[in-house]
């Protein structure tokens, strides 16, 4: 076989595979630092804490988009996370500030409540048979309002625990020269590495468990996982009981960086999920995603993000405007690559 008949079926096997909308993200968000770098000096993208500062930005988004992956991974979605996330900044801070909690007493109230909150969406999804789009618009609004039960005005977090582990930083071992001409040590906050150990143990939870292969399996085919003697009653249940309990962990990252908990936080961070698994190779038929690709996902959303305001021009609008062309791409993309898999499929 020569090279280029190897070449092309490697090529075809890339496309039949599952990981072509994963190199595809990968390669984009390099592709992106590098023009961010050539191109948009003001953005300083040449600076290591630039790229931490992206990290922190995004840190509870990682986590929010790696539940997103799996829930839509197994045939689902919720897009009812932006408000579980909003009640559950507002509860932590109501507890800590006017109740008397501590932080990780408070933290452990609302890590029980997103428990209880997936288990409520798992049953009405996986036993009940109701639609998870139906399940979770009731949520999002619920959430939402509960939000303004617990308090109608925002309520600032000023405990000195909460606030010293808010701004706690790692300093990493290295150093750059600033615009100034000094060498600095670049930081990153804790709760970005907290994130990604998240990340990192949701991608082997899926990869290297039962449990993770089940959901794959489900979400590619129910009828061929109950033939295969997968629960798919159970396996639904439960990846929307991870699903809460995720979020909740996700919650703690949008605590640390807003230390208030209001109404407004983390309004449409459902759809910034949704998007960034999206672009991060996850379909939205189910049966196909990785945790990393979404990871890379929301990266390019905080480089584009960071493109518009660093631009001093466009409103910030801007960039989700930007994200919805990318998402309507990579929907476009998707459809193209399954079509070619079916086909592929046939001819065989």
């Amino acid at each position: 076989m020569t090279f280029k008949n190897k070449l092309i079926a490697r090529s075809k096997a890339l496309v039949a595979g599952n990981n072509i909308l994963l190199v595809v993200t990968i390669m984009l968000f390099f592709l992106l630092y590098i023009i961010g770098m050539l191109f948009v000096p003001r953005a300083n993208f040449t600076s290591p804490q630039t790229f931490f500062t992206i990290l922190k930005n995004n840190a509870g988004l990682f986590v929010i988009t790696a539940s997103m992956t799996l829930v839509m991974i197994v045939g689902g979605i919720d897009i009812s996370v932006g408000s579980f996330v909003a009640v559950s900044c507002t509860l932590t801070a109501f507890l800590i500030e006017r109740q008397g909690f501590n932080m990780w007493q408070a933290f452990a109230v609302v890590i029980i409540c997103g428990l209880m909150y997936g288990a409520l969406e798992g049953l009405l999804i996986a036993y009940l048979k109701i639609q998870p789009f139906i399940v979770t618009l009731a949520g999002l609004i619920l959430w939402r309002g509960m939000t303004s039960v617990i308090s109608e005005q925002g309520i600032n977090i000023e405990n000195e625990q909460f606030k010293e582990f808010a701004n706690a930083q790692i300093e990493m071992p290295f150093t750059y020269i600033n615009k100034k001409g000094n060498a600095v040590h670049p930081y990153v906050f804790w709760y970005v590495v907290y994130a990604i150990i998240i990340v990192v143990l949701v991608y082997l939870l899926l990869r290297h468990t039962r449990f993770g292969r089940n959901i794959y399996a489900v979400g590619g085919n129910e009828q061929s996982a109950l033939l295969l003697g997968i629960n798919v009653r159970r396996t639904k249940f439960f990846a929307y009981v991870t699903n809460g309990f995720l979020i909740s962990l996700g919650s703690m990252i949008y605590c640390f960086v807003s230390s208030a908990g209001s109404i407004n936080v983390a309004v449409g961070v459902e759809m910034d999920a949704i998007a960034g698994s999206v672009i991060g190779g996850t379909l939205l038929t189910g049966g196909v995603g990785n945790v990393f690709g979404s990871l890379f996902g929301v990266l390019i959303r905080g480089i584009i993000s960071l493109f518009i305001t660093s631009s001093g021009k466009l409103d910030v609008w801007w960039a989700r405007i930007a994200i919805s062309a990318l998402l309507a791409l990579f929907i476009i993309l998707q459809s193209v690559v399954v079509s070619i898999r079916e086909k592929n499929k046939k001819g065989k």
